[in-house]
């Protein structure tokens, strides 16, 4: 029981550690998720049967390394019955697989990898979607539930995401200083769009989609981890923190919204409050407002008023 209750988030931890390492060696970011997936999808049938391995990343990455070499070898055997045997050889190098790398690489990783998927050549969609399997670990089912549409239809977004990612010529590793800064403020983007529609959702028959937006605050917790100097970020994350404080308040046992003046302010999540303001006014005190600080910093103030009428609107105002 305790491994099946540690697995999936187990497997969301290390999914983007797995794939930034393969990906780092081999350089074919679509083929290596593909893999990587697959390596997931084995690790959550087998290890709640059989237990969590000793070395569940080294697993991961020995499995995934092989499905690929696997991918490479079908590849190479197709294309030599339509050409030659000799076109087999750059494939049969790439067998090896590999030992377990020390996670200190990981946290880079994960970072070349988010902005990655928010390359500026996909769409909005686009980049949520191969945001949430890539980083997030989530199956394409499991994104395509979550957006309320087919699972076909969110495979063929997936799969052209990465197609355009290719044909962009879009490599594994950070992208210059000048351009780093843009690619983040879309990472930003996206994981405040994955929070917006689990906080309100825009189809479906519930308003609240929990799943989507504990995923936005877990990634959000991961950038601001691997930067913790950005401003931004921690805004971000301070925002998406005192928005989720109030879930269990703002929906009547029907379904209705309960307007914000009218809610049980007992049934707030403190922790979550006192640690968005901790964030937001650390953020605020370190240099620039930005637009995430600035919403971070309005939510805290109705979060911290005990009453609505003892809410600070000129305050609010002000911000």
């Amino acid at each position: 029981m305790d491994d099946d209750r540690r697995v999936e988030p187990l497997l969301r931890e290390l999914a983007p550690q797995v794939l930034g390492a393969l990906a780092r060696r081999q350089r074919d970011f679509g083929a290596c998720e593909d893999a990587v997936q697959e390596a997931l999808l084995a690790a959550a049938v087998q290890w709640p049967a059989e237990g969590v391995p000793e070395s569940p990343r080294g697993w991961l990455l020995t499995v995934a390394t092989r499905r690929l070499t696997d991918q490479w070898r079908s590849e190479s055997a197709r294309r030599a019955r339509e050409t030659t045997a000799a076109e087999m050889a750059p494939a049969q190098a790439l067998v090896a697989p590999p030992a377990d790398e020390p996670p200190a690489q990981a946290g880079d990783d994960t970072l070349t990898l988010l902005l990655l998927c928010c390359h500026p050549a996909l769409s909005a969609a686009s980049q949520v979607a191969l945001t949430l399997r890539a980083v997030g670990g989530l199956t394409t089912a499991q994104i395509a539930s979550a957006f309320l549409v087919p699972e076909a239809t969110m495979a063929q977004r997936i799969s052209r995401a990465k197609q355009s990612i290719r044909a962009a010529g879009a490599t594994f590793e950070l992208p210059p200083e000048p351009e780093r800064a843009e690619r983040l403020r879309v990472v930003l983007h996206v994981l405040y769009l994955v929070f917006n529609e689990g906080y309100t959702a825009t189809s479906g028959p519930e308003l609240l989609r929990a799943d989507l937006t504990a995923e936005a605050i877990r990634l959000a917790r991961i950038v601001h981890r691997l930067l913790p100097a950005d401003g931004e970020v921690a805004g971000l994350l301070a925002l998406m923190l005192l928005t989720d404080a109030r879930r269990a308040a703002r929906t009547r046992p029907g379904g209705e919204l309960v307007p914000l003046s009218e809610q049980d302010r007992s049934l707030w999540n403190r922790a979550a409050i006192e640690e968005g303001v901790a964030l937001v006014t650390g953020a605020l005190s370190s240099g620039p407002a930005g637009l995430y600080q600035l919403q971070a910093a309005i939510a805290a103030i109705h979060d911290e008023a005990p009453t609505a009428g003892d809410t600070d609107w000129r305050q609010i105002l002000a911000l």
